[in-house]
């Protein structure tokens, strides 16, 4: 019998798949991973070591009870996490309230595909973390950017981000501390863009992942202005340096939070069951080790913002999250930059991967020690000199 003809052409991939971009900061992880001769200042992963009762919390569940859970997370750590939110910005202390995620970025995913269908807008601040418009887009909606400029210290004007409310739009999404710019919207502002959206029957979908390291200012959760209107993400990676773990939560609205719950099934039937292990130990245990490193982002930040003031380079100080933007010359292209700079010894993100408004910025990450800061530093203002900041 004779094999079977090769078919004309590959079977067609679904556009919406298709389209989905490429995250541009995942473009230099990868041209730089492994590389020891460059100093890796391009993705926001402390550098810290898990707090040991969190892994020792882990390696107890994996040799005692290392079987499904709950799609929604197990009752302790949503009991747990509920009583966190209610002692830190009042909201309801039900476990009912939360859901347990695959990290924050799976959570996110979980609401956007209860709240979008295909033709839906969804606002989006620019520049941001990429994955906001990846999801949209694999759901096929539509991302509308709103500007955060760098004159406003990357803040939205919320009167310009009503303006790009239409009949389309299902969803504002905020982030605040902000990544890439380090920004935390005070809570007026976090309030306006709220009730901007709740005038328009959207639903906020408010990233807060970085709530806790903040360096100036307070944190505003954006669920404590409408609760049946807005979604808080929350993660467990950064505060506690667990990001291999991959658990984050997520409250929101009553009649929202039973149909998440319900879609985790499908998307992962459920979180591990060490991780969660994990994340409950990291709540109950001591809280030292995150003003810790709070205060060590912090000496950080001063340490680069002092040096390239000192240079002549004009940054703004972000009061939270652990990034900084670097400004290029006007017009330079990030991307080009960043791939030249690997090159030359330092892997920094390009602001091309966050959006349009950030085009000739980089963003530096602040979760690199302080020696790694000050050679990568070295290296980038070298190569700052010698291109009058990109433009050779």
């Amino acid at each position: 019998m004779s094999a079977p003809a090769p078919s004309a052409s590959p079977p067609r991939i679904p556009a919406r798949a298709a389209s989905v971009p490429g995250s541009g900061i995942r473009e230099i992880v990868m041209l730089a991973y492994g590389r020891e001769d460059v100093v890796h200042l391009e993705i926001g992963e402390p550098d810290f070591p898990t707090p040991a009762h969190v892994v020792a919390a882990g390696d107890l569940a994996l040799a005692t009870r290392n079987r499904y859970t709950p799609s929604a997370g197990t009752p302790s750590l949503r009991a747990a996490v509920a009583e966190r939110l209610h002692r830190h910005y009042g909201l309801s202390d039900d476990p009912e309230s939360v859901v347990v995620s695959q990290g924050a970025v799976q959570g996110l995913a979980a609401v956007m595909a209860v709240l979008l269908e295909p033709g839906d807008e969804v606002l989006v601040p620019d520049p941001a973390w990429p994955n906001y418009e990846m999801q949209a887009v694999l759901l096929g909606a539509r991302p509308v950017r709103y500007p955060l400029r760098p004159e406003r210290g990357f803040r939205p004007d919320p009167a310009e981000v009503a303006s790009l409310i239409t009949d389309r739009t299902r969803v504002l999404v905020i982030n605040s501390p902000s990544n890439p710019t380090g920004a935390v919207l005070e809570p007026a502002l976090v309030r306006a863009l709220v009730e901007a959206a709740v005038e328009r029957d959207l639903v906020v979908v408010s990233d807060e992942v970085y709530d806790q390291v903040v360096f100036d200012g307070v944190h505003a959760n954006a669920a404590a202005t409408a609760p049946e209107s807005v979604v808080s993400v929350f993660s467990f990676s950064k505060t506690y340096a667990m990001t291999g773990s991959r658990v984050g939560y997520l409250t929101g609205p009553s009649w929202l939070l039973p149909t998440v719950a319900r879609v985790q099934e499908p998307l992962l039937s459920s979180v591990s069951a060490a991780s969660q292990a994990s994340a409950l130990a990291a709540l109950e245990g001591p809280q030292d080790v995150v003003g810790l490193m709070v205060d060590t982002y912090r000496e950080r930040r001063d340490l680069v913002v002092d040096r390239l003031r000192s240079a002549g380079l004009e940054v703004d100080a972000p009061a939270g999250a652990f990034y900084l933007m670097l400004p290029l010359a006007d017009g330079v292209d990030s991307r080009l930059a960043a791939l030249d700079l690997v090159r030359r010894g330092v892997a920094l993100a390009p602001g091309t991967a966050f959006g349009d408004v950030a085009r000739s910025h980089l963003r530096l990450s602040l979760a690199s020690s302080a020696q790694q800061l000050s050679a990568g530093l070295d290296r980038f203002l070298d190569w700052y000199g010698a291109t009058s900041g990109g433009k050779r």
